[in-house]
């Protein structure tokens, strides 16, 4: 998890956020996410920046990498990078601060069709020239089938409440670190697994993506493989790490392969 105070990490590394962003009034820890060893809002007299970082030698720095590489092609659709520095062994992003919430998956909350509007607008995007990771390859040990989910569309994939912030009846999408490249619909099954976990039924939650065109233009037959593979892949992460969460996620995706295996396409 992030770091609580911003002062837990070396003086010259300050020294270079400040530099970039000018005199820090105020730091409030962000305590969402797993991907950083900073996470922060700094206010400075010029306006608010959001840090996020990780030390140059954690397994995990390529996440930064990740990020920074695909932020330019995330106009309207993400929070705007400001800068990357690498001071002092360290790796930090800083992006224009969003004044929203999480959004909020419940049935009947006004953030589902605001999400299913990014959803949308983000299938739009065109996929960059980067080196993402391809959902077959991501998916091969959880499928027999994995050249299904292969595709040309840019995937965001982690669809965690926390990585949608609403704001302004719109809504934002942050932490891209398993962005990636397959079939259009992937990222609206991915989110009906966590509207499932959110207190949908399957129908409840496959009606939300029906608004998706590329959820509807879909083949069922790849869909249903999907799906298998979802549980398959939730119940390990829920084995190697039974918290609430993820044991509700692995129940989520197990009652949408259930579904779709009823469901007689």
């Amino acid at each position: 998890m992030p770091t609580d105070r911003l002062t837990d990490v070396p003086a010259d590394v300050l020294a270079a956020i400040t530099e970039a962003t000018g005199p820090v009034v105020k730091t409030e820890p962000v305590g969402a996410g797993f991907n950083s060893e900073i996470a922060a809002h700094l206010h400075t007299d010029s306006g608010t920046v959001f840090v996020k970082g990780l030390r140059a030698d954690h397994p995990r720095v390529w996440t930064q990498q990740r990020e920074a590489e695909i932020n330019p092609y995330l106009q309207g659709i993400a929070p705007r990078l400001l800068w990357r520095l690498q001071p002092a062994g360290w790796d930090l992003l800083g992006f224009e601060a969003v004044d929203g919430h999480h959004a909020d998956y419940a049935p009947g909350s006004p953030d589902v069709p605001v999400v299913a509007t990014v959803l949308h607008r983000l299938g739009q995007v065109p996929c960059p020239d980067l080196p993402l990771k391809s959902m077959p390859d991501r998916m091969a040990a959880y499928s027999d089938t994995p050249e299904l989910f292969a595709g040309e569309r840019l995937l965001h994939t982690d669809w965690h409440d926390t990585n949608v912030l609403v704001t302004g009846g719109q809504a934002l999408l942050v932490d891209w670190a398993w962005a990636s490249r397959g079939a259009g619909w992937i990222d609206p099954a991915l989110w009906v697994i966590w509207l499932i976990s959110a207190g949908h039924t399957a129908p409840q939650a496959e009606a939300c993506a029906a608004a998706l065109p590329a959820w509807t233009e879909a083949p069922a037959t790849a869909v249903d493989a999907f799906a298998v593979a979802s549980a398959r892949l939730w119940h390990e992460i829920a084995d190697a790490d039974p918290d609430p969460w993820t044991q509700r996620m692995q129940t989520a995706a197990q009652t949408w392969a259930a579904h779709r295996g009823d469901s007689g396409r």
